[in-house]
């Protein structure tokens, strides 16, 4: 039984506990933070997976989970109603398609809570260094005395540590997309019920949305820059990046500004793209925005997450403990299914793509084909 350490318990590293032990395989999750992350974004699962939540059994508390909007305004910088749909919400789509939008925190708890009876949680602690062998991976942690693993899979995210310490400065594969993004929580203090609200100027704009049973509110609030130079861990700092933008803007701007200020899970980072031209480096590989990122503006994030998981444990578990060939056939899998969903993301500068080439994208590998191909070849 082979072992493998997954760095960010988030979506795509509990995806990955659950298909490696359905393989045979013994996972550990390390993450940074001390607890399951909260707060975040409203993600959607689509296409394909949906397919790979089903072989999860977690189709119906997907389903029981999703955040059930009704409709959607857009308003102008004075917040005057230009544009009203109960047919499509900007965060998730078509209000009557087979895709389903939940809250990040739910997905992700409803992925831990499956693996944990199998998967040794390390909260609280990271990878700081790799030292590759032959047959295994040494890991230093932050605060865990050092172990060795037979592979390391980095699932922690778009500013990865795995991804540095394997490949080299986030810098090489990182690439902006001209905008920014700071996410939080705050009471409903605008009384919305299961609908959203989108604001935009020139540069600036906000997404708004009630969550949690009308009791609270996620807001997005962006705008467009070029690479800014700023301390990701000095949330202040940040924080004051998005009041120096949205100042000046109307409607109830100020109110939401001050929501942010107060607002413990406060999040903040750029909308940019992982390219690479490969995912593995000798026994580690990266899965998820570590290695694809699509940014939120694809809206696909999360579903390559949970394909990415699946086809990595399938693909290892096939190889046959040739961890070279898994890793290859990985990548070959997943290749394609990762371009044309990255190509969301710019397909429509300040827009969202169009509906043609979303629906076309979101299911654009087909697990079953996968598995038929592999069985002709054994």
């Amino acid at each position: 039984m082979k072992t493998v350490l997954i760095s960010g318990a988030g979506i795509a590293g509990p995806a990955l506990a659950y298909w490696l032990h359905h393989h045979g395989f013994r996972p550990t999750v390390v993450e940074r933070a001390p607890s399951l992350r909260a707060g975040g974004h409203a993600v959607d699962v689509r296409g394909t997976a949906l397919d790979v939540i089903d072989r999860m059994g977690l189709t119906g508390p997907l389903r029981d989970a999703r955040t059930e909007m009704r409709g959607m305004s857009m308003l102008d910088a004075d917040g005057v109603e230009i544009m009203r749909s109960t047919e499509m919400a900007l965060s998730s789509g078509r209000l009557d398609s087979d895709d389903v939008e939940v809250l990040r925190e739910d997905l992700s708890g409803m992925l831990a809570d499956l693996t944990r009876p199998y998967t040794r949680y390390l909260f609280g602690d990271s990878v700081t260094a790799l030292e590759q062998a032959d047959d295994d991976v040494r890991v230093t942690f932050g605060h865990a005395a050092p172990e060795t693993f037979d592979l390391v899979v980095g699932a922690d995210g778009l500013h990865s540590t795995v991804r540095r310490l394997a490949f080299g400065p986030e810098e090489r594969y990182l690439h902006h997309l001209g905008a920014y993004v700071g996410v939080f929580t705050a009471p409903n203090f605008l009384g919305l019920d299961r609908w959203q609200v989108w604001l935009r100027t020139a540069n600036v704009g906000y997404g708004i949305y009630s969550a949690r049973g009308n009791t609270e509110i996620r807001a997005n609030l962006g705008f467009e820059s070029g690479p800014l130079d700023y301390d990701r861990h000095d949330v202040d700092a940040q924080r004051t990046l998005v009041e120096q933008q949205l100042t000046g803007v109307g409607w109830e701007t100020p109110r939401l500004l001050a929501a942010m200020w107060q607002a413990d899970d406060f999040y903040f980072d750029a909308m940019a793209q992982t390219r690479m031209d490969r995912w593995s480096a000798g026994r580690v590989t990266l899965l998820g925005d570590a290695g694809y990122c699509p940014s939120p503006l694809s809206g696909q994030g999360t579903s390559l997450a949970l394909v990415g998981a699946y086809v990595l444990a399938d693909a290892l578990a096939r190889a046959g403990g040739d961890h070279r060939a898994g890793f290859a056939r990985y990548e070959q899998r997943m290749r394609g299914f990762v371009t044309v969903n990255q190509a969301l993301a710019t397909e429509n500068p300040g827009g969202p793509p169009s509906e043609e080439s979303a629906e076309a994208a979101k299911s654009a590998i087909d697990l079953d084909a996968l598995d038929d191909l592999d069985a002709l070849a054994e």
